[in-house]
């Protein structure tokens, strides 16, 4: 008798659907699918977990003839809750969500701060003792410092989430309506909270306006509540979104290559809508990538020949909103991704 028929007969038995026994084994519903058509095979670890949830041997779950017997475990031993967090998905999400936050408020703050040196108004002069080039250099040491920052969390934490991604390609949706719930109303603090710190930087650009600090205060106070206020929107989007699991699943079709979602552990049907979605995928990423370039240029164009058209006898003064490109170029990625993804669904 083959291990299939044992565990037909075992989970027909115990009355036990393909979901309860994966929530028990700590695998996905496919994988289930697939040990009972024999595509695939459990691991040993796996093995020993049905030996205790059906009460038998291991010699009798797989070489032996079990068909014959009544399973000796009862419905209590495979609850009808619903699925459960088998992967520490959600751990890992408000994880991933605090630390990309960080990661893009600690850039627009390095922005910031530089702005306070860069200023060509900065004779007001905080830093009275220190030279033209040492206030420059030091304007510029705090963008890189902020964006440097900004991308030791926001690097390494998106190639965990990719890996996370990859090995867990699927995920049941396993959040209750009452979690749904908090995760919108926290979302929606967040967001008020984030447009109010905004507001706040715009009302002090204001406050400042037509005064002696108009050209020192305003623009870096108003970039450091900015960033602040950006933190807030990112965080609440990302951990409202972490309960979006049909989004998850779609955006593994986006992050597996098309071998590995050929070897991913679900269903056809849900292979072809990942391969689609990754096809699509495709498509953004080449435009983003064309559209990114386009602002690097720009924003190093703007840089540089501020530098340049500086007179001999002046200090060399960056143009300080050198890096306007890159959130324009941004923006227009999630045009371009919106449209593609809008005629993708037609």
């Amino acid at each position: 008798m083959s291990f299939r028929d044992n565990l037909l007969h075992l989970r027909a038995s115990a009355n036990m659907t393909q979901e309860q026994l994966a929530m028990l084994l700590g695998v996905s519903r496919q994988s289930v699918t697939k040990w009972e058509s024999e595509r695939t095979y459990p691991e040993m670890d796996k093995l020993l977990k049905m030996c205790r949830i059906f009460d038998c041997s291991l010699d009798d779950l797989v070489q032996g003839d079990l068909t014959g017997t009544e399973a000796r475990t009862s419905t209590s031993a495979a609850p009808s809750a619903p699925p459960a967090d088998l992967f520490d998905y959600d751990a890992t999400m408000r994880r991933f969500a605090q630390r990309i936050s960080n990661g893009v408020m600690a850039i627009i703050m390095g922005v910031g701060l530089g702005t306070l040196f860069l200023n060509e108004e900065a004779d007001f002069r905080l830093w009275a003792t220190l030279t033209e080039n040492t206030v420059m250099a030091l304007g510029l040491l705090c963008i890189f410092l902020g964006v440097i920052a900004g991308l030791a969390l926001i690097v390494p934490t998106t190639m965990e989430h990719s890996a996370f991604v990859k090995a867990h390609p699927f995920i049941e949706d396993f959040y209750t309506a009452e979690e749904k719930s908090r995760a919108r109303a926290t979302f929606t603090y967040e967001l008020i909270g984030g447009i109010g710190a905004i507001c706040i930087g715009a009302c002090l650009a204001v406050l400042f306006d037509s005064t002696p600090y108009e050209e020192t205060l305003a623009v870096p106070l108003l970039l450091l509540f900015v960033a602040v206020g950006v933190r807030f929107i990112v965080h609440g989007g990302i951990t409202l979104g972490r309960t979006n699991l049909d989004e998850y699943n779609h955006e593994a079709g986006e992050v597996l290559s098309s071998e590995e979602i050929e070897s991913a552990d679900v269903s056809d049907e849900q292979r072809q809508k990942m391969l689609a979605d990754r096809r699509v995928h495709q498509r953004v990423s080449t435009l983003c990538g064309i559209i990114m370039i386009a602002a690097t240029i720009v924003a190093f164009l703007m840089l540089f020949l501020s530098l340049a058209s500086t007179g001999p006898d002046q200090a060399p003064r960056p143009n300080i909103l050198f890096w306007l490109p890159w959130p324009i170029g941004g923006m227009l990625c999630l045009f371009a991704s919106l449209i593609v993804k809008a005629r993708a669904e037609r």
